[in-house]
């Protein structure tokens, strides 16, 4: 019996590498025009299939120019990843940030990879700051080379940094017509696109330009000491704390945080980088119990360079926060009735959890197939977040600031939007990245591209905040609008917080006189 265990390890390790060869071949291969053209028109049926809202920031007129001007300039031979960088621009035409071509890479064998874990990353141990067409670091966490925060990087293996902007601005949208998502996510995925479309390289030569001073460096794919090695060990633990405040091993800090900004405890402060739900009921029931037994009179929530995530977390949240009963959202439109079941339910799954999920599909076909109702001739998901919610037992009823910038999107955007509509808090910081008016997300439809294999997941719900829309196709858009330089990041200013906590000084100060 043990031989046989043995065996079907060996032969599902065998299947994998298989896999994975016969990915990297696809990867690598040349596709004839005539094939790539039909992918063409497979994504777009597929975008008018479910895509629930796909002419929201594009007439239909404009968007069929689109794709049809593609096809017109495919007239060779190009790998997927070539085509990824001609169909994903059109793509990000239909201006949804959550619609996006999964970019088509190389894998790894768990031999290469266990490899690459002894090595240190060569691009992810700097932070960086987008501003038009420049490339600049801001943090240096291993001192590599004494690289100084505020060096632009101007060039890499000789290649201007701009060519590379230009090429991968292309690639972003945000929703609609917002003005500030951009550089907040080119900075966080630049150099995805680079390692995509170059290779995972051992070393790379950056030329940097710092107080008008040029110099050349070559960064290296360096090995990690034992150190290194044990300090990776010891951040995998998860105690109960980097639980409840979701703890992040990628850059040693926490996803969620709350604190007392003074010393009498009169200004609660809540960070939250991520919607990611785990472990956030509990973090928001001892956070919020917290300010109820102290004096806070103010709360300061920062959902800055928030990517979004959980709708039924960011509905809890506004449990705390709601002096009445509440509706998060509005019931969320879909394309049809059978919808729900083209959510890719046996995506990713390996042979076992393929049987167990086959085991369990019946009762997913029928929750999903009962997922939806008509009304007024549009199918709508059945959702909680749309449903009455009653304020939390330990709401709190002081005033509320809220702090957003360019990178507050999705789940962020939504909760803003709704905040702000109900009077309910006070918006400092600049335009969210995220609609006012919704978005399109929710679940989604992995959609592979027959000839190119690129995956193309299209969100299914459209998902919009209960409120009365603005109609700017743009963002959240602040009470005060406070920015940030790169200045103020090098040198760990806050001139959204300051700005928030001096008029709290000034507030406290009126209500003594």
């Amino acid at each position: 019996m043990k031989n046989y265990y043995l065996l079907i390890l060996y032969a599902l390790s065998l299947a994998s590498c298989v896999s994975i060869k016969k990915h990297n071949e696809q990867t690598a291969s040349q596709i004839s025009p005539e094939k790539l053209k039909e992918d063409v028109d497979y994504a777009y049926l597929k975008l008018q299939q479910l895509h629930p809202q796909l002419y929201w920031y594009i007439s239909k007129k404009d968007l069929d120019f689109k794709f049809d001007s593609l096809k017109q300039t495919i007239d060779q031979p190009l790998t997927p990843i070539q085509f990824y960088f001609k169909l994903q621009p059109v793509i990000a035409q239909v201006r949804e940030g959550h619609l996006s071509l999964r970019i088509p890479r190389r894998k790894f064998t768990k031999k290469e990879i266990k490899v690459l874990e002894t090595k240190k990353p060569m691009f992810s141990r700097f932070e960086y700051y987008v501003k038009g067409e420049h490339l600049y670091i801001i943090k240096n966490k291993d001192s590599v080379e004494n690289i100084k925060p505020g060096t632009e990087i101007i060039a890499i293996n000789n290649i201007p940094v701009a060519d590379f902007m230009k090429k991968y601005k292309s690639l972003i949208s945000s929703d609609g017509f917002n003005d500030t998502f951009q550089p907040y996510f080119l900075k966080d995925v630049f150099f995805n696109f680079y390692t995509a479309e170059n290779g995972f390289e051992d070393k790379a030569t950056i030329e940097t330009l710092y107080n008008g001073e040029k110099k050349t460096y070559t960064l290296k794919r360096e090995l990690k000491s034992k150190t290194d090695l044990e300090k990776d060990k010891q951040q995998e633990k998860r105690t109960q704390e980097k639980k409840v405040n979701d703890y992040v091993a990628f850059d040693n800090s926490y996803n969620r945080n709350f604190k007392f900004l003074d010393k009498d405890s009169s200004i609660a402060y809540i960070k939250v980088k991520s919607f990611s739900r785990e472990y956030s009921d509990k973090f928001y029931k001892t956070s919020f119990e917290n300010i109820k037994k102290s004096s806070a009179k103010y709360l300061i929530i920062d959902v800055r360079n928030n990517y979004g995530g959980s709708l039924d977390e960011i509905n809890n949240l506004y449990s705390y926060l709601a002096p009445e009963p509440y509706v998060l959202i509005k019931p969320s439109q879909v394309t049809s009735k059978i919808t729900p079941l083209k959510t890719s339910y046996f995506r990713k799954s390996k042979l076992f959890q393929y049987a167990l999920k086959g085991i369990f599909y019946p009762s997913f076909f029928f929750s999903q197939a009962f997922s939806t109702y008509k009304k007024d001739g549009k199918v709508y998901y059945k959702m909680k977040a749309d449903k009455s919610t009653k304020p939390n037992k330990n709401a709190f009823y002081g005033k509320v600031f809220v702090l957003i910038n360019g990178g507050s999107f999705s789940a962020s955007s939504i909760i803003t939007s709704k905040l702000k509509n109900d009077k309910r808090i006070v918006l400092v910081g600049e335009e969210t990245g995220g609609a006012n008016d919704g978005t399109v997300a929710g679940f989604y439809s992995y959609q592979k591209l027959p000839n190119s294999k690129i995956d193309l997941p299209i969100g299914l719900l459209l998902v919009q905040p209960n409120i009365e829309f603005t109609h700017t196709k743009k963002g959240v858009t602040p009470d005060v609008t406070v920015t940030e330089t790169m200045e103020d990041i090098i040198e760990k200013k806050d001139p959204q917080l300051e700005w928030v906590k001096n008029e709290i000084t000034k507030e406290k100060e009126n209500t003594t006189k």
